[in-house]
């Protein structure tokens, strides 16, 4: 069911969500939070199907934010406020609304959001694009207790993650950290099959993907090794290689769907890795309200100390692996002076201790 509102109000929203639910035969309201989507008119479709999806698992109110260009100074002037209700079928599991602001209204956002979110329910807001440098202190971010961002939509994603590093509240998260947690589990999952020291690790990704980047820190930050990040054409993350001193260990996806476990003495396995859609990442990021200290400790280790590291020290951590190397012959030279006298030494030490006695 939807019920369109045009030049409307909030209190006026309000009454037409409890028109929607009497109609459809649902008075009680079973939604467990609130999720302020701010988008613009070009990406709202994709974001409202991807919360529509992730409302199966997490019924909640969806409040959709647009806020519309004024072309005109008159325009800017004027404030108009419009509004699609959404309930039942049209809105997945819960309830829907999108408001669409003009003129000086858009800048007063949080004043519209605040009198629809549901009473004593978390609220998250997301932003699919176009996100402010400080999720925190943007007055939407303000009023929710969990803010997501999408490095991935930023023209310059590495510098993002800086702006990131730098404006980081508890509560804040970001998609791209979201699309590594099932490379994070593997590879926790695979030292622990092993009793190994880490010694250099090297991460493989596209150019310009913020997830390589961030699981890349993440390994630095809790290895506290060096790590190498090359590139590769993709899709998204392709390889992690560890350099051990019991052998190496290869986590391999060049398809973007199907990757390859390596662990020296073990024979290869391949292990289900495909790359989620964004009603799973969402969704995911629902089931957590509480601060993200992991990823606020890996943002935090910065990109700048990537690659700090000659890229010799990951060959040197490799070279555990080769057999020891026989002396060289002048080496040999220059140790007898010194054997000479230890076993001199050896000979006499029995028989200080005979006199001794």
């Amino acid at each position: 069911m939807k019920i369109d509102l045009t030049d409307t109000t909030a209190g006026d929203i309000n009454k037409a969500l409890v028109r929607g639910r009497r109609a459809i035969g649902t008075p009680a309201v079973g939604m467990v939070l609130t999720l302020v989507i701010v988008t613009d008119e070009e990406n709202a479709y994709d974001a409202l199907k991807a919360a529509n999806e992730a409302s199966r698992e997490h019924p909640s109110r969806t409040l959709v934010v647009i806020k519309r260009v004024s072309r005109s100074p008159r325009d800017r002037t004027s404030s108009r406020l419009d509004a699609e209700v959404r309930v039942g079928a049209d809105a997945g599991t819960g309830e829907t609304v999108v408001l669409r602001l003009y003129g000086e209204v858009v800048d007063h956002a949080d004043s519209v959001v605040l009198p629809l979110l549901l009473p004593d329910a978390p609220v998250v807001v997301w932003w699919p694009v176009n996100a402010p440098l400080d999720p925190a202190k943007d007055p939407l971010g303000a009023l929710a207790q969990r803010r997501v961002t999408d490095t991935y939509a930023a023209e310059q994603p590495v510098r993002e993650l800086s702006a990131r590093a730098a404006a980081y509240t508890p509560g804040d998260t970001d998609l791209s950290w979201t699309r590594i947690t099932p490379w994070r589990s593997m590879l926790a999952a695979a030292l622990d099959q092993v009793v190994c020291e880490v010694q250099a690790v090297e991460v493989e990704g596209e150019e310009f993907n913020p997830s390589c980047e961030l699981l890349a820190m993440w390994l630095a930050d809790r290895l506290d090794v060096p790590v190498k990040r090359s590139l590769s054409s993709g899709p998204g993350l392709t390889a992690v290689r560890m350099a051990t001193d019991c052998g190496p260990i290869v986590l391999d996806r060049a398809d973007g769907s199907l990757a390859t476990l390596s662990i020296e003495g073990q024979p290869a396995r391949a292990v289900a890795l495909k790359r989620r859609e964004t009603a799973e990442l969402i969704a995911e990021e629902l089931r957590r309200l509480d601060p993200d200290d992991t990823y606020a400790s890996a943002l935090r280790y910065g990109v700048e100390r990537l690659n700090t590291v000659p890229e010799q020290s990951v060959q040197s951590a490799q070279s555990v692996q080769d057999p020891v190397a026989e002396p060289e012959p002048e080496a040999e030279a220059a140790e007898a002076p010194a054997k000479k006298a230890a076993a001199k030494t050896a000979k006499k030490a029995p028989a200080r201790k005979a006199t001794a006695k």
